[in-house]
């Protein structure tokens, strides 16, 4: 995948203006920042830079004693997680709940073994082996999509992961009792590495990697009288401008009763993502924040 990098320049520049235009930034698309000296780095996928969203965003700063300015170049085509991938990462451990067993879900990357967490007997193991590809449970929004899976019967549902990078969230639902999960990816490798992962966690039979964006969920649609070949559960850990224009899709491919689990955005993204659901007949059945960042879980009545 090819992204632009945009230097953006603060003057004055402090804490608070970078977090805002952090924030107006990721309206317009952009994934990831850098701190800088002088203000941020952003990067944003090619394919989906609106410069003119962009302009329209920074339109929307609140200090009015400050000058933003910014620059555009093409990044660095490099595997942006090679230092990491490197060095892996920590065992996460994530209690599970009483009502179900005694027991924690963990995650980790096959390097880094929980020889230092409290490992019951009936806890449920899950090794990420990330390429090039989003999704280890460090990240709070991963973890709070994990922590939902935890508090719900997944017995014999269809799952669908939307994005979904290393395909933790469909293997962590395969894992807690789904039938079968389908995942898709922009990115091929992301897609392979879904597959490689689910080889990894012996779910390999049971979850299905595709790449390309939404429109690979037209075969899935369900029909107009609810026909089960629909999905009990999708879940989205994606932008908040992707949520926005791909909620309708999911809602195609939700069979009756459906849950709809997002995240991947901001607390003050919430309102704007609520409204879009009820267009669609979803309601809301839970929130959860760890920081700046939120998760949604809506329900199709």
């Amino acid at each position: 995948m090819k992204y632009y990098e945009v230097n953006f320049t603060i003057a004055p520049c402090s804490q608070d203006a970078q977090d805002i235009l952090s924030a107006l930034a990721g309206e317009a698309g952009f994934e990831t920042f850098e701190e800088t000296a002088t203000g941020l780095k952003g990067y944003v996928q090619q394919v989906l830079f609106d410069e003119n969203a962009l302009k329209l965003a920074l339109e929307g700063f609140p200090f009015e004693n400050v000058t933003l300015s910014y620059s555009i170049q093409e990044a660095e085509d490099k595997d942006w997680n090679e230092q990491w991938e490197q060095e892996g990462f920590e065992p996460i451990s994530l209690p599970l709940p009483p009502s179900k067993r005694k027991g924690n879900l963990i995650i980790h990357d096959g390097r880094h073994l929980p020889s230092d967490i409290d490992v019951q007997p009936s806890a449920i193991m899950i090794e990420i082996d990330a390429h090039l590809a989003f999704g280890t449970g460090t990240h709070e929004t991963t973890r709070m999509i994990c922590g939902m899976l935890l508090d719900m019967q997944l017995d014999g549902l269809r799952v669908l992961d939307c994005g979904c990078g290393t395909g933790i969230l469909g293997i962590c639902a395969l894992k807690l009792g789904a039938a079968s999960a389908v995942g898709y990816d922009i990115d091929e490798w992301s897609a392979d590495n879904t597959r490689h992962n689910a080889v990894i966690n012996r779910v390999d039979d049971r979850l299905t990697a595709l790449c390309g964006d939404a429109s690979v969920l037209a075969p899935f649609a369900t029909t107009p009288d609810g026909s089960p070949s629909g999905f009990n559960l999708v879940m989205a850990n994606i932008n908040r401008n992707i949520l926005l224009n791909d909620m309708e899709r999911f809602r195609s491919v939700m069979a009756p009763k459906a849950q709809l689990i997002l995240s991947g955005f901001y607390k003050n993204d919430c309102a704007l993502l609520e409204s879009k659901a009820q267009t669609l007949g979803l309601s809301l059945k839970a929130t959860r924040t760890d920081g700046d960042w939120a998760c949604l879980l809506f329900s199709l009545d």
